[in-house]
Formats: C-alpha cells, structure tokens, sequence
C-alpha cells in the first residue's frame, strides 16, 4: 500500500498573480487536501478573493506554479472551471429567470436530475411559491439562497466562497452551515473567505492569513 500523500486539490507555490499592472497576490504558497474546510481571514485588499478567482481558474499566474485537482493554472484552467463552483458577492444569476429556471440551468450542466434540482431549492429554502419569482424581484438574502442552491445543484467539488453568509438572515446562515458541513463530509472541499470570523471559524477546520497578497500563517 503506498504511502505517498494524496494529491491535493489546491496546491499553490509561490504564486504571483497581477491584475492590471498591480500585484494582487505577491508569492501565496497553499495547500488545501480533499474534504477539508478552509477560512481565509485578512483584511480588505489583503488579496482573499483574488486568491478564490485564481483557484476558479479566473485569474491566471504570472509567476509559480499552482494546481487544482492536478490541473495546472498556467495551461487548463478551462479543465478547472467545470468542477469548481465560486460563488462571489455577486451571485451568478440571470435575473430575467426565475428560481426554479436558475438552479435547472446550473444543474444541467452537469447532468442533474429533476429530482436533484428540486432537493437543491428545498433545501436553501427556495422551492415553493419562490420557484416561479423571477430572480430580480427576489430580496438580497432570497438571490443568496438561490445562488446557493445552484451550487449545491452542480455538485461542485471545490467551493470557493467569498462571504457567503452576507444577505441571509439567521436561519439562513444556520442552513448554509449545515450545507458546507454536508457537502465537506461528502468529499467537497471548501474555501470560505469571511469576516464572520466567529462562525466561519466554527465551520473551518484550518484557518490562512492573508495580507499583502501573501499567505503568512495557517494555524488549525
């Protein structure tokens, strides 16, 4: 039986990445294993969503070398994207569709059941009546359930989240909670970007510092 490490879904090494002529990260060296649930905490402009566009393949490398899923940034990032779900401070969603048509749309790119698109709204809390309201007359905390929700239709295997829990209410955090755990132990990985470091924390099993662009601490 080998002993050999598995390979890990994000591995960076010294990865500088520029966005117009500004550095925004300056040598982020990270590795992120298979289940696990990362928090990135630092302060803003400290380089915490560049680093989450990088790892969806959005942002590419200028100098380092950086994998996920052992695709390399430089050459196939557009073998990453299909397997990544990232979800920003904006949502992703067509706002001239409706719920349900929203979440269809995501899951069918990845071959998803009716039945799994339907598991995925009832579970974010966004089935029923909400299905066939059309995502711009939704609340702010209503389009995050269903950005949510799309994810969770993807099955996405990599979860890359910049302050997920902004817009949603109480029971809304506590369901996105339960999710990212569900998912994690289901084999996702998750990287969650937050300033809620009280209860991103609790969800984190490791937590990175960035500032600077640069990656200056993990501590579990």
């Amino acid at each position: 039986m080998s002993s050999e490490p598995a390979a890990a879904v994000v591995a960076l090494d010294d990865v500088v990445a520029v966005l117009g002529a500004f550095p925004v990260l300056a040598g982020a060296t990270l590795r992120v294993d298979r289940g696990e649930i990362v928090l990135l905490r630092g302060p803003n402009g400290a380089g915490k969503t560049s680093l989450l566009r990088l790892c969806a393949g959005l942002l590419p490398v200028e100098r380092g070398t950086g994998t996920i899923f052992g695709h390399d940034l430089r050459t196939q990032r557009a073998a990453i994207r299909p397997r990544v779900g990232l979800l920003g401070h904006r949502n992703g969603l067509y706002r001239d569709l409706t719920v349900a048509q929203n979440v269809a749309f995501w899951g069918a790119t990845v071959g998803a059941t009716a039945d799994e698109v339907a598991g995925s709204m009832a579970r974010l809390g966004v089935d029923g009546r909400l299905a066939d309201v059309v995502v711009a007359r939704l609340s702010a905390g209503q389009r995050r359930r269903t950005a949510l929700a799309c994810l969770v239709a993807r099955r996405a295997e990599l979860w890359l989240l910049d302050e997920p829990h902004a817009g949603l209410d109480a029971a809304g955090r506590d369901e996105l909670d339960a999710t990212l755990r569900d998912a994690a132990a289901s084999g996702a990985t998750i990287v969650v970007a937050s300033h809620e470091l009280e209860r991103a924390g609790a969800l984190a099993e490791r937590t990175v510092d960035i500032v600077g662009g640069r990656v200056v601490e993990a501590s579990t």
